[in-house]
């Protein structure tokens, strides 16, 4: 299915109700790859032990300043 997505005044989207009933999972995953962005669900239980993936990045998500341990555990309890 595809549909066209429309911005809100703060750049927000919404993704189709039906697309996320089909996951099961309320976080996902944007790629920038060439001019394409890719929205994909992240589904933890699916992820094996010895797989990683980037939960807080430095330069995207704190304008590329460090981060005390505490806000640090802040943000990952927000993602799990």
């Amino acid at each position: 299915m595809t549909t066209i997505l429309k911005t809100t005044s703060k750049g927000q989207i919404t993704i189709p109700m039906e697309w996320r009933k089909k996951f099961d999972t309320d976080k996902f995953i944007a790629t920038v790859s060439g001019n394409k962005l890719e929205i994909e669900p992240l589904i933890l239980k699916n992820v094996q032990s010895n797989e990683e993936f980037t939960v807080f990045d430095a330069l995207r998500d704190n304008k590329g300043r460090g981060i005390k341990a505490k806000d640090l555990v802040k943000i990952l309890k927000k993602t799990l």
